[in-house]
Parts: structure tokens; C-alpha cells; sequence
């Protein structure tokens, strides 16, 4: 069957079946051997994604989605990884696509190499040093068309431009920069979005069911429903910043994780906050039932290169019980997997720190818990930062077993920054930078 009889929902054929073109480059092997441990964790498998070219993966999902690709590859698919059920194979998803930063007359612009790039959910195999991609989904609206990662709303998103930053893009309601990924026991899946910040449930073939935003968004011209379901609080996330980790509760309830503290009362509040929020979900009450003020440690701590407190991000989170989890602090170089426990006594939801009218807020608050703030407890599990072998900008982590975690990196669909992230034919020059999974084996069960 051709890419095109794939039709617009799926692809879905093993390695040794054959793939369709889109699928079928050969995956390039990585060095595997277990690396020296440290702090007594240690790497004990590594596998790569082979080069896919982007043209061509999207287009076996939809059709003339992209018209030129710009000489990118398949990438991006490390926003987050989740266990399929069968052994070595995972649910991923890529974010918004290949995108960048240009200054242009000393401001930063956004740029959207290959506008045309439709988010997809993709199932992949790890067979020995290799990444298969075994079965991808292409994200749609309730009439089939592409999502798209394009931002949606000019008041709040920043401006997409061309690769060189010299062409104004449309904006696009429906977009979406999909980050973390569930799949519930129906089939289905939940994603959050950085952009809203937003909670999506989307169907097994990848139709928007319902995407849940902040009360007062006020976002139109979507195709798909749109509810206003989160606390309007969330309106003050930072760009770029919004949900970017996911869990599901053995209990099917869902938790968020804001990736930086809301720019409350200010950005300069926000740049110097170390306090973030975690929201957990109903999907039988379709409503946030809790939410829970996340405090991070010291940015030289989590990563000693590093001295600016806004590089603090949160991009996994873990479900390892009914209430506890496992929460990654990272920057793009270091990362610390931290255990908590949802508490009732630490529920926030409703309070004054939902008030932005509140001062100070939760974010400027230099000690939430001397203010009286029930912060979660956490206890450290693991600094991957010193364990040799694990890749930079981890944004994925899955639960192998009970002393095994999978680790998936974002290598940005091999873009960079600047003007030179380019040739003089507008063909990208690729950073080098792999997608990869990575075991880490630790040396406590979880």
C-alpha cells in the first residue's frame, strides 16, 4: 500500500513488513554499551532514531501537508514517551515542529521552517540500537484537517515567521505545541499544549475531541470544541511555557505540569521564580480537582553550569502510584528526578494564590512554605546530570520496571538558532543532535 492509500489517519506497518517510503530509511545504529555508572545509576541501553525526512513522513499521514521540508528529518518525537503495553515499544509525540529564533532589527522572531508540519503521536520500537518507528497518528480537527503547530491567538502567542525570519505566517486557532502524552484504557489519548496551556483529549485515530483552556482564553475559530475548563490564573503562563508534563494516576485521573512559573505579577516575577504549579484533572468531571505549588531547587543545583534561575523547567511527570510521582527539574543541559506525594493537605485549588490580584503572588513569594503554602515534599531519586551517558534536554521518562527508566530526548528536529541555522538554499544544516532513548537502570526500586 502506497503512503497516499494510507489516507489521511495512519500509517501503521512493521519494519519487516516494510514501510512505506515515509518510514523506511534505514535507523542508524548508536553505541550502547553500559556506561560506567554513577551515584550508582548507570545507562544500560542506548538506541537511535534513524533519518526520516519530514516531507515524507508527513505527507504518508496527510497528504500535500508539506510541500517542502527544508531538508529536515523526522524529530521532535522526544516531547515524551509513554509504555504501549508490549515490551521495548512506546507512545511519543512530537511538539509543534521545527522551529526557531531570529533577531531582526535586535528583536527575536519566531520561524516556522515548514509550516505545513502536523503534530503526530508515534508508536515506536526499541530493537536493539535502534529506534523503528512502527505506527504513527496524525493529530486532526473535528473535520480531518491538520492541526498544525502554528500559534492561534495574536494576542498571546508570539508572531510565526518564515525560515528566515522575513515572511509574516498566518496564525492558526487550531495549532497546537503538543508536549506530554497519556493513552487512557478507552484507546485514547490526552496531550497538554504549551501554547493555551491546554489539556487535549484526543481520539485513537487522532481527532481533537476536546481541548480544555484557562477560563477567559477566549479562544475562537477552532475546529474542535474548546472549554474553558482550567483556572483563569493559568492565563499568565509564560510564552512558550505552558504544560509540558503529563500523568495518568492508576486511578485515571490526570496531572499537569506548568514547565516554568507564571509571569505573575510581571515576566521579571516570573524569570526569578522558583515556585511552579501542578494541576491534577478529572476526565470523569472533566474539571481540575487539585492543584498543588511545586517548589524547585537552587538552577546550580539541578545543574551547576548554570546560574540563571528561568532556565528551571519542568518536562516529565511520572506516575509511580496512586499519589506519588516522579517529577523531572531540568535544564537544557542537567536534569534531577525528584518524588513526590499529592497530599490532600497541599491542595491549593481555589485559594488565594489562584487570585492574580493577590500580592505578592505565589511566584514572588521567596519562601512559599514560611508564607504558610502547603509546598509538595520531594526527595531525589536520581541526578542524571551525573549519570555518563545520558543525553542533554531529556523531556520524556518512562517507567520500564520497578528499578528501570526509559529516557527520551528533544533534539529539536535538528534545528539551531540564528541565521545560520540554514544554507544558502534555504536547506537546513543539521545539528547532529540524535533522537534517542536511553535506559537508565537505578539502583532502588521505585
Amino acid at each position: 500500500m502506497s503512503p497516499h492509500a494510507a489516507g489521511r489517519r495512519r500509517v501503521h506497518r512493521s519494519v519487516a513488513t516494510g514501510l512505506p517510503l515515509a518510514l523506511a530509511a534505514v535507523l542508524v545504529a548508536a553505541g550502547t554499551a553500559a556506561a560506567a555508572p554513577s551515584g550508582n545509576a548507570r545507562v544500560v541501553r542506548t538506541a537511535t532514531l534513524g533519518e526520516i525526512p519530514l516531507g515524507t513522513f508527513s505527507n504518508a499521514l496527510l497528504p500535500g501537508s508539506v510541500s517542502d521540508d527544508r531538508g529536515v528529518k523526522l524529530g521532535g518525537i522526544g516531547s515524551d514517551i509513554y509504555p504501549a503495553g508490549r515490551k521495548g515499544e512506546y507512545w511519543t509525540v512530537t511538539d509543534r515542529g521545527p522551529n526557531g529564533q531570529i533577531k531582526v532589527d535586535g528583536k527575536k522572531r519566531r520561524t516556522f521552517p515548514v509550516p505545513g508540519f502536523d503534530p503526530a503521536i508515534v508508536k515506536i520500537r526499541v530493537a536493539g540500537k535502534d529506534v523503528e518507528v512502527i505506527d504513527a497518528i496524525p493529530l486532526t480537527t473535528a473535520s480531518g484537517k491538520a492541526v498544525t503547530g502554528l500559534p492561534g491567538q495574536r494576542s498571546r502567542d508570539e508572531a510565526p515567521y518564515t525560515f528566515d525570519a522575513r515572511t509574516p505566517l498566518s496564525y492558526d486557532p487550531n495549532g497546537l505545541d503538543t508536549e506530554g502524552i497519556v493513552r487512557a484504557g478507552d484507546g485514547s489519548f490526552w496531550l497538554v499544549d504549551e501554547y493555551g496551556p491546554s489539556l487535549v483529549h484526543v481520539s485513537a485515530r487522532g481527532r481533537v475531541l476536546a481541548r480544555y483552556v484557562p477560563e477567559g482564553l477566549g479562544l475562537t475559530g477552532a475546529d474542535y470544541p474548546v472549554v474553558e475548563a482550567l483556572p483563569s490564573v493559568l492565563l499568565h503562563r509564560k510564552v512558550n511555557r505552558g504544560f509540558e508534563g503529563l500523568a495518568q494516576l492508576p486511578g485515571g485521573d490526570l496531572v499537569m505540569a506548568l514547565q516554568s512559573p507564571l509571569s505573575l505579577p510581571d515576566g521579571d516575577a516570573g524569570e526569578a521564580s522558583r515556585t511552579t504549579r501542578l494541576l491534577r484533572f478529572s476526565p470523569r468531571e472533566k474539571a481540575v480537582t487539585a492543584e498543588y505549588a511545586y517548589r524547585f531547587d537552587p538552577v546550580n543545583v539541578v545543574d551547576p553550569s548554570e546560574d540563571d534561575t528561568s532556565e528551571l523547567k519542568i518536562s516529565s511527570v511520572v506516575a509511580v502510584g496512586r499519589d506519588r510521582l516522579l517529577v523531572e527539574e531540568r535544564t537544557d543541559k542537567a536534569a534531577r528526578l525528584q518524588l513526590v506525594r499529592l497530599g490532600r493537605g497541599a491542595d491549593i485549588l481555589g485559594g488565594p494564590w489562584d487570585d492574580d490580584t493577590t500580592s505578592p503572588s505565589l511566584e514572588q513569594l521567596d519562601d512559599p512554605a514560611a508564607a504558610g503554602v502547603p509546598v509538595l515534599s520531594k526527595r531525589l531519586v536520581v541526578d542524571l546530570g551525573k549519570v555518563a551517558g545520558v543525553p542533554g534536554k531529556i523531556e520524556g521518562i518512562a517507567r520500564v520496571d520497578h528499578d528501570t527508566l526509559a529516557l527520551v530526548n528533544d533534539n529539536d528536529f535538528g534545528m539551531t538558532d540564528g541565521e545560520g541555522a540554514f544554507d544558502a538554499r534555504g536547506r537546513l544544516i543539521d545539528s547532529g543532535v540524535r533522537t534517542t532513548v536511553t535506559y537508565v537502570r537505578l539502583p532502588k526500586g521505585l
